[in-house]
């Protein structure tokens, strides 16, 4: 039998090194239940739960209190009132101060009265600015067709309201990309700094450095598996999302969810590699990680839309990776988005990834002498 030659048995050999490193990582992922539940279990629950309280969302309704006699809501029969009581629920009291105080406590988002000259006094409270836009466009344009039918003359004009997206959409269109982006980034800073602070404090890096084990081969077995994990998380929230008890509907470019979560879960493995190289213990790591993960799940809209945010807050929270992924997977999977919104985001996540890598790089130490 020939000997192969030396090159060819030194590619094997780092084949088989890689391959060896990545069974023995996923096969210790498989086996840590405190991480399985963690990154996987937990997350699916957190998308199950919202998920069923969101179920019934649907177009905002608002309530109004009416006091005495409002002749452009007391015009409205038939079948324009079975249509107003759809977005408007209106009670008739007479204690005008009592009103005003649950409004100003958010039971009532507003109170109507007549006021001299064919006014219609709207009162609202400002705490609350989207139900104050609600009950503004829906008293207004109550107004606006009275005043066409006092007229008597056709408007020339005509407005026809419509939402940009599809009326049978549900609120797991937006639960789905938020609460996905929230378990990747999850899983991949802790796996990568677990791994990295528990393997140091054991002395598997001090064996692996004096073994014939590239750095190379450990670093694209650690991503390799994260990456791994990534998809299922992935797979997982889109089946169960798309079940009819959910209904997410998929736009056609939906795949490019794929290549986001391969480019943030590299993305948010070097933050966990930053903080693994800083960090000296698991419970030092798991800190670290819980003061980054958090915030940065909420800044980067993962759990609520950032649109009512501040300015200030909004512009910081493009430094956030997590909101790159978040947007661009809403993008991609439920507004009809394609390669030019996807493309932008995983380019900016790589060369995050590229900065994270080069200061954890700078903290690296293979023991912790």
């Amino acid at each position: 039998m020939s000997t192969p030659p030396p090159a060819d048995r030194t590619e094997k050999e780092r084949v088989s090194a890689f391959a060896s490193l990545s069974r023995v990582m996923l096969v210790g992922f498989l086996r840590d239940k405190a991480a399985l539940f963690f990154v996987l279990a937990m997350p699916l629950m957190f998308l199950l739960l919202f998920g069923v309280l969101f179920k019934s969302a649907g177009a905002s309704h608002v309530k109004v209190a009416q006091v005495g006699q409002v002749q452009v809501l007391d015009s409205v029969q038939g079948d324009g009132r079975a249509e107003l009581e759809k977005v408007l629920t209106i009670t008739k009291v007479d204690d005008e101060s009592a009103a005003l105080q649950k409004v100003k406590k958010g039971e009532l988002d507003g109170l109507i009265e007549q006021g001299p000259g064919g006014q219609v006094v709207l009162r609202f409270s400002a705490a609350d600015q989207v139900k104050g836009g609600s009950v503004r466009a829906i008293i207004d344009s109550v107004v606006r067709q009275a005043n066409q039918a006092a007229s008597g003359r056709e408007p020339a004009f005509t407005l026809v309201p419509s939402q940009v997206e599809d009326n049978s959409l549900k609120p797991i269109q937006y639960l789905t990309p938020g609460l996905l982006g929230w378990a990747i980034a999850t899983g991949a800073v802790f796996g990568a700094s677990f791994t990295l602070v528990n393997w140091r404090k054991k002395r598997v890096l001090r064996r692996l450095r004096l073994a014939p084990v590239s750095a190379g081969a450990v670093v694209g077995a650690r991503v390799g598996v994260s990456v791994a994990v990534a998809l299922a998380q992935t797979a997982i929230f889109l089946v169960v999302a798309t079940m009819p008890f959910f209904g997410l509907k998929l736009t056609g470019d939906w795949w490019l969810i794929v290549p986001l979560v391969v480019c943030s879960t590299i993305a948010f493995m070097s933050i966990g590699l930053v903080t693994g190289a800083v960090a000296k213990t698991e419970e030092a790591a798991n800190g670290i990680n819980q003061i980054i993960v958090l915030p940065m799940s909420f800044l980067g809209g993962a759990f609520f839309p950032l649109d009512g945010a501040p300015d200030w807050l909004q512009t910081f929270s493009r430094f956030l990776p997590l909101r790159y992924l978040v947007t661009s997977a809403q993008s991609v999977l439920t507004r009809g988005g394609g390669l030019m919104d996807a493309l932008p985001a995983m380019g900016g996540l790589l060369a995050f990834a590229a900065v994270m890598t080069a200061i954890a790089w700078r903290f690296f130490s293979w023991d912790d002498a």
